[in-house]
Parts: structure tokens; sequence; C-alpha cells
């Protein structure tokens, strides 16, 4: 049975110092370097060394988050020039690192997304050649489809019959989402391919650069000295943890909960078509909470000696806000490809479609989070 874990920011738990601190750091330094190793050991071509090059790549993002966040929180207990000049250097690199995993899953949730919403049982194979030409607005279709993205997700038979105007109209929307369907997966599998292959292609520059060499060199100097302030090592960890859960719960109350609790938000499509490229201003405080909540679990992994009990709802409430940002990213790319000039009305149509069921996985993964988030901490069995 699940059981309430100990508040890791109360007095009552087992003492944490700066020598908990300096210990946690150092294996994570210790597992930088540990992938670093892999990472060159299997940059092989073969398949295995591929897939070992992947995990190697995953598990030095990991390691570099960690490090990052934890001085971030614990900044006082820490050299403030090695920590601000270390810190950036680590989000660049995991932040590098991790687009072409990205770009991949994104191309993949587009898909699957497509084919559901197409009724395809099978997607056709792409091609990468670029879409004709045609006559028509293709914003204007784009547009249109977001309308009606609310129906092609909750569509129901329609009562007077396939005969009947209702009946008729589903028809349409539904064979011109399948006739636009094809050709919206080869656009957006030409450019989100391109930019999983630049993506890749910078990782591969960055992981041979001499800033990267100076990156691991500072870890490697951290694997087996921590720089702390001369009053850390008898410093308690628990103040500054609770502050870091303090900066989240803050934001957590000032996001707009009620709204997300609606299951259409046409705001969010409105603003996701326009002219406008720039991101969403309903996803900025979505996405500040995921990284404070990132920052509160690296926190309580300190304070445990990197062996936190798993909160089942920090675990869920994070997992909700994974895919917000999984949607938002892929609404903005989808919405990106459809302003693609001279494509067809059918393929801007298909992707207005596609971007308002991003949208949609947007507002439900907010009423997930806002879910999660109002039920009382519990530990995994």
């Amino acid at each position: 049975m699940a059981q309430q874990h100990l508040d890791p920011t109360d007095p009552t738990a087992d003492a944490a110092t700066g020598d908990a601190l300096a210990g946690y750091l150092r294996a994570r330094a210790t597992e930088f370097l540990r992938a670093l190793r892999l990472h060159r050991e299997t940059g092989g071509s073969s398949a295995g060394g591929a897939e070992g090059s992947v995990d190697a790549a995953r598990a030095l993002r990991r390691s570099a988050r960690r490090i990052s966040g934890t001085l971030h929180t614990f900044r006082p207990l820490l050299d403030p020039d090695w920590s601000e000049e270390i810190r950036p250097e680590l989000a660049w690199l995991s932040g590098t690192l991790g687009m072409e995993h990205a770009y991949e899953a994104r191309l993949e949730r587009l898909l699957l997304a497509l084919h559901r919403l197409s009724g395809s049982a099978a997607f056709p194979a792409q091609t990468v050649t670029a879409p004709a030409a045609g006559p028509g607005d293709p914003a204007t279709a784009a547009a249109r489809g977001s309308r009606a993205a609310g129906a092609a997700r909750t569509a129901a038979p329609a009562p007077l019959g396939p005969g009947g105007p209702a009946g008729r109209t589903a028809t349409q929307e539904r064979g011109n989402l399948t006739v636009g369907a094809a050709k919206a997966g080869a656009l957006l599998e030409r450019q989100l391919t391109l930019a999983r292959t630049r993506a890749h292609s910078t990782a591969l520059q960055a992981l041979g650069s001499s800033r990267f060499h100076a990156v691991a060199d500072k870890v490697a100097v951290l694997a087996s000295e921590v720089p702390l302030t001369p009053a850390a090592s008898a410093a308690d960890l628990h103040p500054l943890a609770a502050a870091a859960e303090e900066r989240l719960t803050d934001a957590v109350t000032a996001l707009p909960l009620v709204t997300a609790g609606h299951p259409y938000n046409a705001e969010a499509l409105v603003h996701g078509l326009s002219p406008d490229p720039s991101p969403h201003p309903q996803d900025g405080p979505w996405h500040q909470v995921r990284l404070l909540l990132r920052l509160h679990r690296y926190a309580r992994e300190v304070l445990h000696a990197g062996a936190a009990p798993v909160d089942v709802r920090l675990l869920t409430a994070g997992q909700a806000l994974n895919r917000h940002r999984d949607a938002s990213e892929a609404a903005a790319a989808a919405a990106q490809a459809a302003r693609t000039p001279r494509i067809t009305p059918a393929t801007a149509y298909a992707l207005g479609v596609l971007h308002a069921d991003q949208r949609h996985e947007v507002e439900a993964a907010r009423f997930a989070f806002q879910q999660a988030w109002q039920k009382r901490p519990v530990s995994a069995p």
C-alpha cells in the first residue's frame, strides 16, 4: 500500500549538510565521466555502437542536468565564480545533446496523430520531395482545420445518417483531411528530418569542440574536489531545498488551473496559427513549472544521498508536464509547417487540424497536472 513519505524539508528528517552536497555532486560527476567514456567507446558506425552512443548521450544529458540544477539550488554553499562559470556550460551541453532526440520524438508524435485523425490504418510511405503548389489560401485552410479539430477528435455518428447534411459535412471534412494528410506528413517529415540531421551535426561538433573539453575538464575536477565555501561543511541543506520547493509552489499557484479545467481553449488555437511565430504566451508559465519541479526533485535527491523515495504525486505531475511540453512543441511545428509557402489548401487544412489536435493535448496535460497536484504526496509502494 502506498504510504505518505516524510517531507524532505522537515527539520526532524535526517541531517544533510554540505558534505552530503559534495558527495552528490561527486557521484553525478563520476556518472558524467563514465558516460563520456562510453560515448567515445561506442562512437562507431555499427548498429550496436550507435545504440550505445545514444544511451551514452542520454546519460551525459542526465548527469549534466543534475549537476547544473544542483549548483543552482545550492549556489550559496559553492564557490560563486566557479559555479556561475560551469552552470551555463552544462545547460548548453544538455540542451545541445537533447535536440536530436526532441526532433525525432516530435516527428513520431505528429505522424501518429495524423494517422489517428485521418482514420488511416497505415500511413503511406513518405517522400522528401517538395509539396506541390496549388490554388487557394493555405492560412485560411489551416485556420479552418483548427476550427474543425474539435469535431475531428470527438466525432459521433451523424443523427441524420450518411445522406443527411450532418453526415455529408463530416464525410467531406474527413475526406479533405485524408487528402491532405499524406502531403502534410511528407512536409513534416522533410522539415523535422532536416532539423534532426542538423541537430545531430551540431551535437557531434559540440562534443569535439574545445568548449566541451573545457566542461569535461571541470567535471573531472568536480569528481574529486567540490569547491564548497568554508562554512558549507556544517551548513544545513534543508532551508535551500525548502526554498526550491517554495518557488515551485508559488509558480503552481500562479498557474491558471481554472482555465486548465476547460476542455477547449480557443485562444490557444488563435495564437498558434497567427503570423507571429513566437512561442505561445500561455505555455511559458507551464514550462517554468516543469523546470522548477525538476529542481525540486534534484534537491530531494541531494537530501537523500541520491536515493530519494519516489513521490507518486511528483512523478505523475512531472509526466503531465512532459506531455504538455511535447504537445505544445508539436503544435508549434504543425503551425510552422502550415506557414510554408505554396502548399495546397488540403495540406494546410490537415496541418490546421493537426495543430488543433496537439493544442487539445496541451489542455489535457494541464488538466492531468491539475488533478495530480491536488492529491496528497504519497510514496511508491
